[in-house]
């Protein structure tokens, strides 16, 4: 019998939360979706898995053999597949860096640069990915390191190391009443309508709707985008404003789109991440000293 290793992971999260919510969590799926691949699953084994009630989800003794055996199984085939994908891209000796929206910003060039004269034999290939991604692949083993904005849904299972941070603007519509002004205070901006990446990135999310800093009031969403374009659009549309990296103003200048400093709101911080099985991976590691050395701790 042939199983997705997808509803493995869904089932081992649900059974290490106990409960349907946090797993959906976890997962960056609905709870709705999350249901029905755990039925299909149950449906698959031929046996019921959990006792479902208004507490939680309790397993059952073949849920509970099978919460035993998944976890290894799903990390020895992540560590396959991981392991498979890196050895195609050393020989052709090409280092897959996964990135969201602007990477590191300026110090890109730079960090690339750094690594080529460690490695001149070397070529990293920068592959960006969607907002709903937000480990640019680095979970998954799509990519050997990522450029990623901190915090971000899964950092706990991974290594990073901080770069630099950046001041957290706004960008407006043009034609925004609060367009003119030079820096705005967040709590002008707490009734506005927000463009929001998707539910499924999680607090990562979160932080850019800054729903920690509001003092409990809720987000209005105006809009969902998940790739830089269609963000833009949202805004210059007048669906919704968003915060965003000051260096935005610089990378996502269009017209019909201003970005202005926010006041009262923490930054926006730069990291590089890496997989724990690749801390002595010597072209990860000289990737990571590039990052390090392009840009210098303040």
């Amino acid at each position: 019998m042939d199983v997705d290793t997808r509803l493995l992971r869904y089932f081992t999260a649900v059974a290490e939360t106990g409960t349907l919510t946090r797993a959906a969590e976890e997962l960056f799926v609905s709870q709705p979706a999350l249901t029905k691949q755990i039925r299909q699953l149950e449906t698959q084994l031929g046996v019921r898995l959990f006792t479902r009630s208004r507490s939680g989800m309790a397993l059952t003794e073949p849920g509970r053999a099978l919460a035993e055996r998944a976890p290894a199984l799903l990390a020895a085939w992540d560590r396959t597949v991981r392991e498979a994908r890196a050895a195609a891209a050393r020989a052709d000796r090409v280092l897959r860096v996964g990135f969201l929206a602007s990477a590191a910003n300026e110090a890109t060039p730079d960090i690339v640069a750094a690594f080529t004269a460690r490695r001149p034999d070397w070529r990293v290939e920068m592959r960006q990915a969607a907002w709903s991604e937000p480990t640019a692949g680095l979970a998954d083993g799509e990519v050997d390191v990522a450029l990623l904005r901190l915090p971000f849904p899964g950092q706990e299972a991974l290594r990073t190391a901080e770069l630099f941070s950046e001041d957290r603007w706004v960008a407006l519509a043009a034609g925004h009443p609060l367009a003119d002004r030079e820096a705005i205070d967040f709590r002008e901006l707490w009734d506005e309508p927000f463009v929001a990446a998707p539910a499924e990135s999680g607090w990562w999310r979160d932080h850019w709707l800054a729903a920690d800093e509001r003092e409990g009031r809720p987000v209005r969403i105006g809009a969902v985008t998940d790739l830089p374009d269609d963000w833009l659009s949202a805004i210059a549309n007048g669906y919704g404003i968003a915060l965003a990296p000051a260096s935005a103003a610089r990378f996502y200048a269009r017209p019909g789109v201003v970005y202005r400093p926010v006041r009262g709101i923490g930054p926006s911080r730069v990291g590089v991440a890496w997989a724990p099985a690749d801390d002595h991976d010597p072209v990860v590691r000289d990737f990571v000293r590039g990052c390090l050395e392009a840009v210098p701790p303040p």
